[in-house]
């Protein structure tokens, strides 16, 4: 999953083992001021149109997103951050760029330990 968009986002070449939740993906994507879905899908790959969807819907129930529907043909639905969501935005990021800091060796450490593990249990 792709979170996030522009210059400072984070990309991982699958899923990112600690942004994995697309909720956190969202809030980090529409940072930046009023994005459409269309928008956020793009910037968020790797998830489904129902997905997004559904955690949008989550998002703004917690108080966390605003959904804007601009009266045009087709609908025009814009999504950004609450004053909550922008205090935590601060954390998101800085959550980010730890995680894409230490990507290799998070993905390392994985590799290592998915060998270890097929080739059975240790001996204590």
């Amino acid at each position: 999953m792709r979170c996030g968009s522009g210059a400072g986002a984070a990309r991982w070449p699958g899923p990112c083992p600690i942004l994995d939740d697309a909720g956190t993906c969202c809030l980090i994507a529409a940072a930046h001021g009023p994005v459409r879905f269309t928008e956020l899908e793009r910037a968020l790959n790797g998830i489904s149109r129902r997905m997004l969807t559904l955690n949008l819907r989550r998002l703004e129930r917690d108080g966390l997103l605003t959904r804007t529907v601009h009266p045009t043909v087709p609908p025009n639905v814009e999504y950004g951050l609450t004053p909550m969501a922008r205090e935590l935005h601060a954390s998101l990021t800085g959550l980010a760029a730890w995680a894409e800091r230490h990507r290799s060796a998070t993905a390392a450490a994985g590799a290592a330990y998915d060998t270890a593990a097929e080739q059975g249990p240790a001996a204590d």
